[in-house]
């Protein structure tokens, strides 16, 4: 009989205070993401969800608090840091480039984990043409791998939402991420699309070994495929625990999922 050694926790969120002005969106927030999970993050609109991604990107500064990644604070790291890290994000507004294809969206997600610099990019030195290749393989094998193979040479501009969808994902996943924060992946797709998210995104935390924290709003999907769930209202931490915990308990029912009948 083999026993499973103990969890590593890959992020520790501890005692975050965002204040902006006088108003403070989060309050004292504190919860560990444990290596190899998916910890879903749940609650109403302006809990604090998307300002705690904010931090964990370094978009914003916390008032107070430590977030430490793999055991070493990323405080006083600049945002353009993270992503070599090894963060990967996809956010609730799309931050593609439009006029870009689907394939050099992708290729520029896979930057952060190559090495080049300006000069060798302008006068095409052997460095800058292994690393352009080398990025366009990382591109190539993630568009088969989302099934975009159709829709490799177009435009983003001129895909439906929900391949856009899917275009982000594969940009983020360019970076061989170990911690993936999804911000409402599943916002503006359909039941059909919801559904593939839920397998996709399960299928990529096994194949790429990835760690996963999710912002999303459609319970179906939280519940159905996170191993944990933390409950957010006015900013502060309400509950912690596993789906079947928190849909039974009493805080979140009143703040979020609704008084039961």
């Amino acid at each position: 009989m083999t026993t499973k050694g103990p969890e590593i926790d890959l992020l520790r969120v501890s005692d975050i205070t965002v204040r902006f002005g006088g108003i403070v969106a989060l309050d004292g927030v504190a919860f560990n993401v444990p290596q190899g999970k998916i910890v879903g993050l749940i609650g109403p609109n302006g809990a604090g969800k998307t300002t705690l991604f904010n931090c964990l990107s370094r978009i914003y500064q916390p008032s107070s608090g430590t977030i430490e990644f793999d055991g070493k604070s990323i405080m006083s790291l600049p945002a353009h840091k993270i992503a070599s890290l090894g963060i990967g994000r996809t956010f609730q507004n799309l931050a593609l480039f439009n006029t870009a294809t689907v394939l050099e969206n992708i290729r520029i997600g896979s930057h952060p984990r190559t090495s080049s610099d300006l000069t060798s990019d302008i006068f095409s030195l052997p460095g800058s043409r292994r690393v352009n290749k080398e990025a366009t393989q990382i591109a190539d094998h993630l568009i088969s791998y989302l099934d975009l193979n159709k829709v490799a040479y177009k435009n983003v501009s001129d895909l439906p939402f929900g391949t856009k969808k899917r275009v982000e994902l594969a940009r983020a996943l360019a970076l061989s991420p170990r911690l993936l924060l999804l911000d409402e992946p599943a916002c503006g797709l359909n039941h059909e699309e919801v559904k593939e998210l839920g397998e996709t995104i399960c299928r990529a935390r096994k194949d790429f070994d990835l760690t996963i924290l999710l912002v999303e709003h459609h319970m179906g999907l939280v519940m159905g495929i996170s191993d944990r769930i933390v409950a957010f209202n006015f900013g502060r931490r309400i509950a912690a625990g596993t789906p079947r915990e928190i849909q039974s308990d009493p805080q979140v029912i009143s703040a979020y999922l609704g008084e039961r009948k």
